[in-house]
């Protein structure tokens, strides 16, 4: 384990073909199971690894639920005309 902060994150070794293993708590955490892809985003300081899911649609699918973003689009737009007038 290393710390980081207060918490502990799990490490893990890179094989000499530059493998790794996703330790299994992170995996079931996740949902990442075999044949799944990730995506490593890299911006020269740090490394992210950032699940991939197989359906990304249906993923976000609900995800702006309850915050009544077609009331806030409909003011908005008065607001455009009201402003334009």
């Amino acid at each position: 384990m290393y710390s980081i902060g207060m918490s502990k994150a799990p490490d893990t070794a890179v094989t000499r073909r530059g493998q790794t293993v996703i330790p299994a708590a992170i995996r079931r955490r996740h949902g990442i199971e075999e044949g799944d892809r990730i995506v490593w985003l890299d911006d020269g300081a740090t490394i992210r690894v950032i699940p991939i899911p197989s359906d990304p649609v249906a993923e976000l699918r609900g995800a702006g639920r309850g915050e009544g973003l077609a009331q806030e689009l409909l003011a908005e737009r008065g607001r455009d005309r009201e402003r334009d007038a």
